[in-house]
């Protein structure tokens, strides 16, 4: 198999952490360059005709193209160390709150970077700033909710680390990178307690 990434984007990250975190090591990397265009190319898009990364080639020629689909794909592949649920009712909790986390955090952060930073202008064509910086405060205001939530929890979906957990991860620190957005200057310490933790995990080191 081989997995079509672009290095630093949040929602490849995603798939490596979680490769990382189930010790999946036999998946060949291949780099996408999004700064040259590169998944806007007849190659590319015979693979992810959206033109979004990452892609998930199977040996048989299939190709996966969204991330919690392929993160569900090596699940199977790899049930452990399990991720996403032991069983039907977790799962579903787990889901939940990879959702929340995913459409709460990782899609405001995204959408303020790409109509807010400069180098983003090639890829967001047009930029509207208004709109980027309305997404950056909705995040600044969403992510006082999980601070509330890590008070009484250890984890995103609950007492254990989980998919969750990843997809908030790679959503701050994309945030934390491009929109120098750190919960602990808005005095969200429990987010930044948890967001401390998982930088400290191995698998944070993969970029």
């Amino acid at each position: 198999m081989q997995l079509h990434y672009a290095p630093r984007a949040p929602n490849p990250r995603r798939v490596q952490i979680f490769m990382a975190e189930k010790n999946i090591n036999g998946i060949n990397l291949v780099p996408i360059n999004l700064n040259q265009g590169e998944h806007f190319g007849t190659a590319f898009r015979a693979k992810s005709p959206l033109a979004k990364v990452p892609a998930l080639e199977l040996d048989d020629g299939r190709v996966l193209t969204e991330t919690r689909a392929i993160c569900t794909y090596l699940e199977g592949l790899y049930p452990e160390n399990n991720l996403m649920g032991v069983d039907f009712e977790e799962r579903a909790f787990i889901e939940m709150a990879d959702r929340r986390v995913e459409w709460t955090l990782l899609l405001g952060i995204a959408n303020g970077v790409r109509h807010t930073h400069p180098g983003l202008a090639p890829l967001e064509s047009p930029q509207f700033p208004d709109f980027g910086q309305s997404q950056t405060q909705k995040v600044k205001d969403n992510a006082k909710v999980f601070d509330q939530l890590l008070q009484t929890q250890a984890w995103m979906a609950g007492p254990r680390f989980t998919i969750a957990d990843i997809t908030a991860f790679c959503a701050l620190e994309f945030g934390r990178a491009l929109l120098k957005f750190t919960p602990a200057d808005l005095g969200l310490h429990a987010l930044q307690e948890w967001r401390d933790r998982m930088a400290a995990r191995p698998s944070a080191k993969v970029v």
